[in-house]
């Protein structure tokens, strides 16, 4: 097949409303093998599917992270994830990846760290499949939240990343239609406002962290007063991170030594 995307498929994608149609097109060219597969993709994208989930890969910290139709896809404003908890990390630490996903953070962090113990857990079955796959031998656990994981990482934890689930529920409706349609409500919705995971998840978190250790979990601008708020309740001192380029905003709680 030409290396050019034909114009007419850059039109399609263009009136379909994506923005970087001509990106697009050259990816799913790449990807397609064929003149038949390439329609059979377009038609797909045209349709609201995620780019993401037709090509079967996310761009993601310079990595190439596997994802499945159905799987939550990651976004680039979670990179700031992994650079905050990568600048807390001590040498050798015990790092786990909560509400992983598809396990890009996790990935992102093995790469980073090189000699640091992770683990990475997920409720949805197929997410907790797609991580398997990006962290090959690695320690990808499957159950709701802190249940899933193994008893013998209770106070080791030195850096809990959690991708939580922080939409407000009444706001799931306004989503785009590739997530609202293509990716698990559980990813997505967070409860009344947005933060229901969020509270449970700092409510349990210090039996798991280490002394000095430290809790990162996204959230919106409007939601940074209230998470910051449930942190320093729970004992956490909190700070604020953000990332103007992606729009990006991590709460980060740490523990007294």
């Amino acid at each position: 097949m030409s290396a050019a995307p034909p114009t007419a498929v850059v039109a399609r994608l263009r009136a379909a409303g994506c923005v970087f149609a001509e990106e697009e097109a050259a990816l799913l060219l790449a990807g397609a093998g064929s003149t038949g597969r390439l329609e059979e993709l377009v038609g797909r994208r045209v349709l609201g599917e995620p780019l993401e989930h037709l090509l079967g890969w996310a761009e993601f910290c310079g990595l190439r992270i596997a994802v499945a139709p159905g799987v939550f896809v990651p976004r680039r404003r979670s990179e700031l994830l992994v650079a905050e908890a990568a600048a807390l990390a001590p040498r050798r630490p015990v790092v786990v990846d909560l509400c992983c996903g598809s396990g890009a953070v996790a990935a992102a962090l093995t790469t980073v760290l090189g000699d640091a113990e992770v683990h990475a857990s997920d409720v949805d079955p197929a997410a907790v499949r797609c991580a398997r796959r990006n962290l090959p031998g690695g320690n990808v656990h499957a159950g709701d939240l802190f249940d899933a994981l193994p008893v013998h990482l209770r106070g080791r934890v030195d850096v809990l990343v959690a991708n939580l689930p922080y939409v407000p529920s009444r706001a799931i409706a306004l989503l785009p239609p590739e997530a609202r349609e293509h990716e698990p409500r559980v990813a997505l919705d967070g409860g009344d406002d947005g933060l229901d995971v969020a509270r449970r998840v700092v409510a349990q978190a210090g039996v798991w962290l280490a002394p000095g250790g430290s809790l990162l979990f996204e959230v919106g601008e409007a939601q940074v007063r209230t998470a910051t708020g449930a942190l320093a309740d729970a004992g956490f001192r909190p700070r604020v991170a953000t990332d103007d380029g992606t729009g990006g905003t991590v709460v980060v709680g740490t523990l007294p030594r």
